[in-house]
């Protein structure tokens, strides 16, 4: 995809122009922005370039650098959110979508609450460079504690029951990626077992990130590869709630939550209150339990 950088930024028409001709741009309202479907979340050109990026996954200076150091706030993140909650201290099960080449699914395998991880990618490359790092600790390879299924959601079986879904569902990094996000999302909803949550990370669509991860990431300071963001897939925070809001059974009694992230050169990763308006945020929603 052509890269929104030019020798000058864009003036606002140039700007409106560029929206208007994005897929995001069909919708009326906001939170319809997510509401296009297909039958498959899978896009080639993006899993080309995730092959491409295959034999580096694990390089803490390379290209996924940023993803390496925002893992713990991961799962700071995700420690908020189960807190207010009653649960089984060591019987978690992770489904960890889009999961590249395992930094967040091998760092929850060894939590001593995890009683096992499932982790997918439908890229090859990225799984078999995965299957290898895991094989270097010992305890990850005790059967059935870290799974890597070359797959992508719609290929896993819909699960028939609460003990055949997950604790958490995790989409880290991943739904900016997605054609059709509301088709993808409304696939790993079934995985999410009553009293989960579906936590996510992603980038708003704003000035701010445009500036950030288009022109200064891939362009000026080269952090990332060129074509690694595609600024009109991403998605704002409240797009994500209004759409939530929209389905019976999630969200209920405070189980929605969204928490800013800014990247600070030399310092890393860092929450900032109400930080979601202009870049990275992580996202959670809880699945209701019936009563």
């Amino acid at each position: 995809m052509r890269s929104l950088f030019t020798t000058k930024l864009p003036t606002i028409t140039t700007y409106r122009s560029r929206i208007l001709a994005s897929s995001w741009t069909t919708c009326n309202q906001k939170a319809k922005c997510i509401n296009a479907t297909t039958t498959s979340s899978v896009n080639q050109t993006e899993l080309s370039h995730f092959n491409n990026l295959a034999s580096t996954w694990w390089d803490p200076h390379g290209p996924s650098r940023l993803l390496h150091q925002m893992n713990p706030l991961r799962h700071d993140f995700i420690s908020s959110c189960l807190a207010p909650y009653i649960y089984s201290p060591f019987n978690r099960r992770y489904l960890d979508i889009g999961c590249g080449g395992g930094i967040f699914a091998e760092s929850a395998a060894r939590l001593p609450r995890t009683k096992s991880v499932l982790a997918i990618d439908p890229s090859k490359d990225v799984i078999e460079v995965a299957k290898l790092h895991a094989r270097t600790d010992p305890l990850l390879l005790q059967t059935g504690h870290l799974t890597y299924e070359n797959k992508s959601v719609e290929d896993l079986p819909i699960p028939n029951s609460p003990q055949d879904q997950f604790d958490v569902v995790s989409l880290f990094e991943v739904i900016e990626h997605i054609d059709k996000p509301a088709s993808f999302l409304t696939s790993c909803l079934p995985f999410v077992r009553p009293g989960g949550w579906l936590i996510l990370s992603t980038i708003a669509r704003t000035w701010t990130s445009w500036l950030t991860t288009k022109v200064m990431a891939e362009e000026v300071v080269r952090m990332v590869p060129r074509g690694t963001h595609h600024w009109e897939k991403y998605i704002n925070p409240d797009e994500l709630t209004n759409w939530f809001e929209e389905r019976k059974g999630w969200g209920a009694g405070g189980g929605m939550k969204v928490i800013g992230l800014v990247y600070v050169p030399g310092l890393g990763w860092k929450v900032i209150p109400r930080a979601e308006r202009l870049g990275n945020f992580l996202f959670g929603v809880r699945r209701n339990v019936e009563v």
